[in-house]
């Protein structure tokens, strides 16, 4: 996929960022208890995440770079500097773009999608369930949302809207803009239940083990999010439909539609039997973690060599894995620079600095004011990704400073990560494919991404604060 364009021309990125190195060099006064290598570490960190917000260079680049910075600047050795490319966690999401392109180019994917669509497609309210259950099968493993969303199923939706004659422009209101808001605003929710959601997320669950001592595997993850998880995804769709209503309610000809592309796929292939069983071993196998020793990686890469060693995934397929090398590179690097901030003292000398801010604030109250400002601080992010590695940890040390159950804290800010990608058109990966689709404006996306915030907000803090108390997460 094409990297988007910058937000601004490169030499003013360049700019901005070597301003921010000289404040954070020059002009800050490091606390006490943070050393010299530690304020070299953090404009190095923040300049890096300045360089992944404005894109001057692509993001795999710039993560690279500022890697190598910090072996000149004194701050980790080569050894060190490299060191979490041997990460467990880098390992896992690059062993899930493997599955996720033998089930995206065996067929599987699409055929998911189509079933779904041929069981509730006789309303548009049904078509929007549908498009948001395949998404939420296919997250289980897929870790990019934008290749299950944009790859799989918006084409599905673009053909169901165009059949109603829904184009862009005149005539979105038809079918289309009802069917791209449901699609995007499920997908949140869908990212936030499963570790394997998008590929920030692994970023969060490894920086709550190292910040807060929580360990999050694929199986206590969807634990810990799939009432509060299930709750939003059955009311997104219906919520959608209420604040934007499609003119056409009923749509025969989309399951028609399905069960003829499932006629003409045919029966399950080979590779797709294949891929099958593969995703329902790994799902299976992270799924019962407790009774066994396998780790969630080496899972992963035993569904990866079934699919290598029986051909369904050449090591050609492999090797052209563009997106998930990208990861690979860009994830393992900003892990490192995440872990050198913990081991300098920076995170918790922030949160010692903001927690001396709130002095006899009950958690419960700071925990509500803090979740907010980090929740609606995604307006100013691009990805979830860039959020997660930005605002989690020293937003998370806060509250546990502050008394907070770390588990409880941890978790809710994964998932509210997560659910913050709804309030834009550029929230996450998906956002600004389905919106360059033309079928919904740019006031109608921010206002019904607001409106899905409140709800995703008050159904996950209620529900979801229930369901986490019967699992003493808190």
């Amino acid at each position: 996929m094409k990297e988007d364009a910058p937000p601004i021309p490169p030499l003013w990125s360049l700019t901005l960022i070597l301003v921010l190195a000289f404040a954070v060099l020059f002009l800050w006064q490091r606390p006490a208890e943070v050393s010299a290598q530690g304020q070299r570490l953090l404009a190095v960190f923040l300049c890096t995440i300045l360089a992944m917000i404005l894109r001057p260079i692509p993001v795999g680049a710039a993560v690279l770079t500022g890697l190598a910075l910090t072996v000149p600047a004194g701050i980790f050795t080569i050894s060190q500097a490299l060191s979490a490319y041997a990460s467990s966690t880098v390992w896992l999401v690059m062993s899930a773009f493997f599955i996720a392109r033998a089930l995206i180019g065996s067929g599987l994917a699409r055929r998911i999608a189509l079933v779904f669509v041929r069981m509730w497609g006789g309303t548009s309210l049904g078509i929007g369930y549908a498009l948001a259950a395949s998404d939420m099968v296919l997250a289980g493993i897929i870790p990019s949302n934008g290749a299950r969303v944009g790859g799989v199923i918006l084409p599905i939706t673009r053909t169901l809207a165009e059949v109603y004659n829904s184009l862009p422009g005149r005539t979105a209101a038809l079918l289309g803009t009802y069917l791209m808001l449901a699609l995007y605003e499920s997908d949140v929710t869908a990212c936030a239940m499963f570790l394997t959601g998008q590929a920030g997320n692994p970023i969060g669950a490894r920086l709550a083990e190292q910040h807060a001592g929580v360990a999050m595997t694929w199986a206590g993850w969807l634990r810990a999010a799939c009432v509060p998880a299930l709750a939003a995804m059955a009311a997104t769709p219906w919520l959608v439909y209420r604040l934007s209503p499609p003119e056409i309610k009923h749509t025969p000809q989309a399951a028609a539609i399905a069960r003829r592309e499932l006629a003409a796929m045919g029966p399950l292939s080979r590779d797709e039997k294949i891929v099958l069983a593969v995703f329902l071993l790994v799902c299976g196998l992270w799924a019962t973690s407790s009774f066994h020793d396998l780790e969630t990686t080496a899972v992963a890469f035993l569904g990866v060599a079934i699919l290598l060693v029986t051909g369904v995934l050449s090591w050609k397929d492999a090797m052209q894995e563009h997106v998930g090398w990208d990861v690979f590179v860009w994830y393992g690097g900003m892990i490192r620079l995440g872990e050198g901030l913990n081991e300098f003292g920076l995170t918790s000398a922030f949160a010692g600095w903001v927690s001396g801010h709130f002095t006899g604030w009950s958690w419960p109250a700071l925990a509500a004011v803090v979740i907010l400002v980090y929740f609606y601080a995604h307006y100013a992010f691009a990805s979830i990704t860039t959020h997660f590695i930005s605002m989690y940890a020293p937003f998370l040390g806060v509250l546990t400073a502050a008394g907070a159950p770390a588990p409880l804290v941890a978790y809710m800010m994964v998932f509210y990560t997560n659910l913050s990608a709804s309030l834009t058109h550029y929230g996450t990966t998906p956002a600004p494919i389905i919106f360059a689709a033309g079928y919904v404006a740019h006031g109608t996306w921010w206002k019904m991404g607001l409106w899905i915030s409140f709800a995703n907000l008050a159904i996950w803090s209620a529900a979801g604060l229930v369901w986490w108390k019967y699992l003493g997460l808190w």
